[in-house]
């Protein structure tokens, strides 16, 4: 295994030098000022446009994490989950799923967009690392694709940005509790009770163990209605687990 390091660390110097070659260090998305691959080649103006970067601050709903506005002072829970059996302990994102978040996640995801990569791992890293420092968790579990859908993609998104959070924070990738049993449609055009439905079944234990009582973070893209994290993380929970919570990069509002 350490023999193949220096080969791996080579490969990815030659695909940083591929993607620089075929694009330079220029911002993609308006390709008017300076970016580089570390920055994943989204410019500082883009990031500050009033629909770029926007962290997600408090206040927020203490169990889906979705932001509010005003001066609420204490946690509290929104109405949709207070309607809703959770199986989650709490769901957390870094940055509002804005126009451009949205433009990069999808190039990123459906057109290969992997020099996006560095960008989109960093904000998640920026607040999800301290936050999970502050207590101990067993595993991150990328929410996973089913094979099908992972074959016509060659990668799943959330496993990649969940091995760049585990390499930042030291906690264990495990990629092989969970597995996609049903080739389900894509979540974006339903509603919250179809999303729901849509995954009610998507998912099974994968056939690894699950120690009583662990703790694991789900890692995920984007986070809606928290259909899709939710029923992954009751076959978890089925499974022996006593927390999981959820870390997305970008937070729908």
């Amino acid at each position: 295994m350490p023999r193949a390091r220096p080969a791996i660390r080579r490969l990815n110097w030659l695909l940083d030098a591929a993607v620089a070659f075929f694009y330079p260090d220029w911002c993609q998305i308006c390709r008017a000022e300076p970016s580089n691959a570390r920055e994943g080649y989204v410019g500082r103006t883009c990031r500050s446009r009033p629909d770029g970067v926007r962290f997600v601050e408090p206040p927020w709903c203490g169990r889906c994490g979705l932001p509010y506005e005003g001066a609420i002072d204490h946690a509290f829970v929104c109405g949709n989950c207070a309607r809703q059996v959770w199986h989650i302990s709490h769901a957390r994102a870094a940055v509002v799923a804005t126009p451009l978040i949205l433009d990069v996640i999808h190039r990123y995801k459906y057109h290969r967009a992997m020099w996006f990569e560095p960008f989109l791992a960093d904000l998640l890293i920026q607040r999800a690392a301290p936050n999970l420092a502050l207590e101990s968790w067993h595993g991150l579990v990328p929410v996973p694709l089913h094979p099908s859908r992972q074959r016509e993609r060659e990668f799943n998104q959330a496993e990649r940005l969940a091995r760049r959070l585990s390499t930042a924070t030291g906690i264990p990738l495990n990629t092989r509790l969970v597995q996609r049993v049903e080739p389900t449609r894509t979540q974006t055009m339903l509603s919250r009770n179809r999303r729901a439905e849509n995954v009610r079944r998507a998912f099974a234990l994968a056939g690894g163990r699950v120690p009583k009582g662990s703790r694991f973070v789900l890692v995920d893209d984007v986070l809606t209605t928290g259909a899709t994290t939710n029923a992954c993380a009751l076959v978890l929970r089925r499974a022996g687990a006593a927390e999981i919570c959820v870390w997305t990069v970008a937070r729908g509002v």
